[in-house]
């Protein structure tokens, strides 16, 4: 692991946590010693040696800020890594930029029925996703047609046609009120247009509590991110990677790549619905900065890391409202 700046403060900041949570026995001790920890404070400890063993393999800056749910209290502090740097969040920040719109469609000024205009001009040429495939312009969409390829295949076009309905500045003012003044979309000369911008680690964990804690929106609109964000479809190169199907049903993640940044976000749910995880994983300065695939350092780590967090909370109950876990049913047509 390069030590700079930015990785010994994550380091210090990972032996604060050590020292709330335990002195973490080194990850072969731990495995062999406790298969399955049940209590939260025993799962942090559990998740906690976990990152620090993978993230210093793949190298690189690791900012990044984990909680394991208590049902008796406040989610125990896993990982707590740079915690507060105000980094480019990437695609991750389309779960914010969905939740404005969302926050719209609960005040009854959008609808996800509404259709979207896709002209030519707004296609992002060669970008990620679907849009810039299809070759068939100008279409429309529904605006939940939109926030589907916005948040499973993170579709680039599906950026712009968010702006067009809640505008850049719209987007940020929301996310102000609802507390999260550092996870911020960057404004262009385009009203309409925008770069995904800036958040935190702590912010887009916070941003996620909130929203399976049921603050963030309404309750339709809650369980229809979560859809989006838990759906096969949904990103699987990283945590959910070497997940079974119900598995990968289990976790609500977005990643977000640029540059040589590879970060994602989400929750990991108990058997029955309840959110027991929470994890904002920021990762840059890896080598190989132009692979955008599955052999990514940072995405290899993401990928060791997921189902070891998952068995670490396995008997572990969630806290606060339950949302049911869909088996996925994959069709042969007809």
């Amino acid at each position: 692991m390069r030590l700079n700046r930015r990785t010994a403060l994550g380091l210090g900041t990972m032996a604060t946590a050590g020292t709330v949570l335990g002195a973490a026995a080194p990850a072969s001790a731990a495995e062999a010693t406790e298969a399955a920890p049940t209590t939260p404070a025993r799962a942090a400890r559990r998740v906690a040696t976990v990152f620090s063993k993978h993230s210093a393999e793949a190298g690189g800056n690791w900012q990044a800020y984990v909680s394991v749910a208590d049902p008796s209290g406040t989610p125990v502090v896993s990982v707590e890594a740079d915690a507060d740097r105000r980094i480019e969040a990437y695609s991750v920040n389309k779960i914010a930029v969905a939740t404005a719109v969302l926050d719209k469609v609960d005040r009854g000024l959008l609808t996800l029925d509404q259709r979207v205009e896709v002209t030519a001009e707004i296609v992002v040429p060669g970008g990620d996703g679907i849009f810039s495939l299809d070759g068939a312009y100008p279409s429309s969409v529904t605006l939940g047609h939109v926030l589907a390829t916005f948040l499973t295949v993170s579709d680039d076009t599906s950026v712009r046609l968010c702006g067009l309905v809640c505008p850049a500045a719209e987007i940020n003012s929301i996310l102000v009120a609802k507390g999260f003044p550092n996870t911020q979309v960057q404004l262009v000369a385009n009203p309409n247009r925008y770069f995904l911008g800036t958040s935190t680690p702590r912010e887009t964990h916070d941003l996620l509590r909130a929203l399976v804690g049921g603050t963030l929106l309404s309750p339709a609109s809650t369980t229809y991110l979560l859809g989006l964000l838990r759906s096969p479809i949904a990103f699987t190169d990283g945590i959910r990677r070497t997940m079974s199907s119900d598995e990968r049903a289990r976790i609500a993640t977005k990643a977000g790549w640029y540059g040589d940044a590879r970060h994602e976000a989400g929750v990991i749910f108990d058997r029955s619905g309840a959110a027991v995880l929470t994890y904002a994983l920021f990762a840059d300065g890896q080598a190989n900065p132009e692979d955008f695939g599955a052999t990514h350092p940072a995405v290899q780590a993401r990928a060791a890391m997921g189902p070891k967090f998952l068995a670490a909370v396995d008997r572990i109950a969630g806290a606060g409202k339950t949302f049911r876990i869909n088996a996925p049913r994959p069709s042969n047509g007809g």
